[in-house]
């Protein structure tokens, strides 16, 4: 005979898989509930919509072995590599197929998230992209409190390791209120950090010349200029965090422009 089968042998046919993939599972889960919770800790839970449920806050491993965290609370996402000190503020936009990218300030895409909770990371050794994984939850990426001998060991820091890479002196002083404090000691690490690879490169040595003192200052949005007697000035919005201070990427790029 063809044909379906009959409602009783599809049951007692669910009833002999679902016994068989307990079965199958009883070494590795400490205990099968039915078909469906077993699924469940299979693959996942699910929003209610259908998609993958990603977390706000995770690290993934991408496939070349780059561990990072990834903080979407805000209304800028935040990125920080294991093992680096910067953490990258990233705006959103939405893309075709429901997919949203991250964008950090100089409008390049870092990040691709699907609608379906896949993850592609952009980095300037795969300038195309790589998929990552899910490791686990994360830790939310937040400016710590610091006293003023916090902020001004974060600014020698920043200062020894300009003028490492420049081979002579180069000064960073900040002018705010308590409240910016940390976030005047992240800019300071972060001008650095531009400024030791710009170091590397043969073509921004006048650039860097021009240089003589790095001075951090409040103000109502996050930029980067070379005033007078060779000052380069950070500005942060301390009310935006960790997302109102230049990226290193940035202070590069505007460093450049000094020729």
């Amino acid at each position: 005979m063809t044909g379906e089968p009959r409602a009783s042998a599809r049951t007692s046919s669910a009833a002999i898989l679902a016994a068989g993939l307990c079965l199958a599972l009883a070494a590795s889960l400490p205990a099968c509930a039915g078909p469906v919770a077993s699924l469940q800790g299979l693959f996942g839970h699910h929003a209610k919509d259908g998609r993958d449920a990603a977390p706000t806050i995770g690290r993934y491993v991408s496939e070349d072995g780059d561990v990072f965290t990834l903080d979407r609370t805000g209304a800028k996402a935040l990125l920080k590599f294991d093992g680096a000190f910067e953490v990258w503020a990233l705006q959103p936009q939405q893309a075709p197929r429901g997919d949203t990218i991250y964008k950090n300030d100089l409008g390049e895409p870092v990040v691709r998230a699907t609608r379906l909770g896949g993850i592609t990371i952009f980095t300037e050794h795969r300038p195309d992209g790589e998929a990552a994984a899910l490791a686990g939850p994360g830790q939310p990426l937040r400016l710590p409190i610091m006293g003023s001998q916090a902020v001004l060991e974060r600014l020698t820091q920043a200062s020894f390791r300009a003028s490492h890479a420049l081979r002579r002196l180069v000064r960073f002083e900040a002018e705010g209120s308590a409240t910016s404090s940390a976030l005047m000691a992240d800019a300071a690490l972060v001008t650095s950090e531009a400024m030791v690879r710009l170091a590397k490169r043969g073509d921004a040595r006048k650039v860097l010349d021009k240089i003589v003192v790095v001075h951090l200052i409040e103000g109502r949005r996050a930029g980067v200029d070379l005033v007078s007697d060779g000052v380069l000035q950070i500005t942060v919005a301390t009310p935006q965090g960790l997302a109102g201070r230049p990226s290193s990427d940035r202070i590069q790029q505007v460093a450049q422009g000094f020729r």
